[in-house]
């Protein structure tokens, strides 16, 4: 079963990225999280949302 919310740890293994990144990404709001009590979640979805932006953003630039 997948999981539906992901710890930043969790996260930045899915993107390949640092933890430190997930949290500069989350503080800048690139990915859209949730908190229960004080322990902060990433949907899965946001995860693919983000990629999908910067996919979009890549598209564009090599349409430029």
């Amino acid at each position: 079963m997948n999981k539906l919310l992901l710890t930043p740890t969790e996260a930045a293994d899915l993107l390949g990225v640092s933890r430190t990144t997930v949290y500069e990404l989350l503080n800048a709001e690139q990915i859209e999280s949730v908190r229960i009590g004080r322990a902060r979640r990433i949907p899965r979805a946001a995860l693919v949302a983000y990629v999908d932006r910067l996919r979009g953003l890549s598209d564009r630039e090599a349409a430029a």
